[in-house]
C-alpha cells in the first residue's frame, strides 16, 4: 500500500509549486461550448482521404517519418501564401504537435532560465504556463478596460523589463479582440530597442477574424514570428498540428531543440489530407463567423454586455458572480467557459441548434434575474 503523497511532496521545481495544469471541464452535457472547437465533423470525402493517406503511411511505419516534414511545410506555406496575402516559402515554415509545442520550442530556443517573457493579460494562459515550464520568467503586461492592448503602457513595460520574448495574441483569447498592425509594429520596435527580443504573434483564431492576417509583417523583421494552428479553422483539434511562419533563421534555430522525429508519419499524412480540402473547411469557417455574429447580436438584445469578437467565441457579461452564472447556465444543459476574467464568461460559436440552446438558457436566466 502506497502512502498518500502529493505533488508538493515531490522534488519539483519551485516555480511549479502551487500551480494548476491547463484544462477546461469536460462534462457530459447536451451542449458543450467551452473549448472553442469547430463543432462540425470533418466532411466524409476528407475522412476518406485521411484514411487513404494514413494507409499509405502505415506501410512504412517501421521507418522514422520525415524529420523535417518537408512536404507538409511546403503545403502549409502554399496555404499561407494563398490566404494571408504574403508569399511564404517552406523554409519559412515550421510545424509541431499543436501550436503549444511550437510556442514551447520558441521559448526553449529564445528564452529559458535567466530570461523573461511578457504577455498582455487576460490572454491565452498557456503562454505563461509554457514560460514557467521552460524556466522562463513571466511578466503580465497591461490591457485597457476594453481589453485592447494599451500601446503606450505596453511599450513602457517592454522598455522597463527588457523581455526576451513578447507575446501578442490576435484575435485574443479569451476576449476575442484583434490587434491592429500599428500596435504590433510599435511593440516590435520597442522590443528591438530594448534587447532585441523575439515577438510572437499568436494567430490561432485568425481565420475567423474580420481583419487580415498580420503575417505580412514578418517581411524584413527576422525577430517577428506568427504562429498558427489547424485545431480551430480546420476543425482538427484532435490532430494536434500547429505551425509558425518566420525568417528561415528562426526555423533553423527551433530545430536545435526539437525532439527527433517529433511529427509522426500519421500526423503528417492527416494534415496533408486536410490541406487538400481547405476550401471546404473554410466554408465552415464562414458559417461559424455568421453564427458568432448572431450570438453577439442576440446577447446584446437580451441585455448582456459583449466584447467585440474576431474569433469563434464571444466573451459576455457583466456579472457580480460569473461562476454562479456559469453554474446556472450549466444547470440548463449548456457548458460555457469560466476563464477567471472577473465578471465575464466565454461561449464558443457552435452549430445553429447549439447556439439556440445557449441563447434560450441565457434569456431564461435574464428573465429569472429580472423577475
Amino acid at each position: 500500500m502506497t502512502s498518500e503523497i502529493g505533488i508538493d511532496d515531490l522534488p519539483i521545481r519551485d516555480e511549479l509549486r502551487g500551480k494548476s495544469p491547463y484544462g477546461a471541464p469536460q462534462l457530459d452535457v447536451p451542449v458543450r461550448l467551452n473549448t472553442n472547437e469547430n463543432p462540425y465533423p470533418l466532411p466524409e470525402p476528407l475522412v476518406e482521404r485521411i484514411a487513404e493517406r494514413v494507409r499509405e503511411a502505415a506501410r512504412t511505419l517501421n521507418r522514422y517519418p520525415d524529420r523535417d516534414a518537408v512536404e507538409l511545410r511546403t503545403a502549409l506555406a502554399a496555404y499561407l501564401t494563398r490566404t494571408a496575402g504574403h508569399e511564404v516559402g517552406p523554409q519559412q515554415v515550421w510545424a509541431a504537435n499543436g501550436s503549444n509545442e511550437v510556442l514551447q520550442q520558441l521559448l526553449q530556443t529564445f528564452a529559458g532560465p535567466g530570461r523573461l517573457a511578457i504577455g498582455f493579460e487576460p490572454s491565452y494562459s498557456m503562454h505563461g504556463l509554457i514560460a514557467r515550464g521552460t524556466g522562463t520568467g513571466w511578466i503580465s503586461g497591461p490591457r485597457r478596460e476594453d481589453f485592447r492592448i494599451d500601446t503606450e503602457a505596453a511599450t513602457a513595460a517592454i522598455a522597463e523589463h527588457r523581455p526576451d520574448v513578447v507575446f501578442v495574441t490576435s484575435p485574443n483569447n479569451p476576449t476575442g479582440t484583434a490587434v491592429d498592425a500599428g500596435t504590433v509594429l510599435a511593440l516590435h520596435e520597442a522590443a528591438q530597442a530594448a534587447k532585441p527580443s523575439l515577438v510572437v504573434v499568436d494567430e490561432a483564431y485568425v481565420e475567423f477574424s474580420h481583419r487580415p492576417s498580420l503575417l505580412p509583417l514578418i517581411e524584413g523583421r527576422p525577430n517577428l514570428v506568427v504562429s498558427r494552428t489547424m485545431s480551430k479553422a480546420f476543425g482538427a483539434a484532435g490532430l494536434r498540428l500547429g505551425y509558425l511562419a518566420a525568417h528561415p533563421a528562426v526555423v533553423d534555430a527551433v530545430q536545435l531543440v526539437r525532439l527527433p522525429y517529433h511529427l509522426s508519419a500519421v500526423t503528417q499524412a492527416t494534415a496533408l489530407a486536410a490541406l487538400e480540402h481547405t476550401d471546404t473547411l473554410l466554408g465552415y469557417v464562414e458559417a461559424l463567423k455568421a453564427e458568432r455574429d448572431r450570438l453577439v447580436a442576440e446577447l446584446l438584445a437580451a441585455g448582456y454586455e459583449v466584447t467585440e469578437s474576431d474569433a469563434n467565441f464571444v466573451q459576455f457579461g457583466r456579472f457580480e458572480d460569473a461562476h454562479a452564472v456559469w453554474r446556472s447556465i450549466l444547470d440548463r444543459g449548456v457548458l460555457v467557459r469560466d476563464n477567471g476574467v472577473p465578471g465575464w464568461l466565454r461561449v464558443t460559436a457552435g452549430t445553429p441548434q447549439e447556439n439556440d440552446a445557449f441563447l434560450d438558457a441565457v434569456r431564461a436566466l435574464k428573465k429569472e434575474q429580472s423577475s
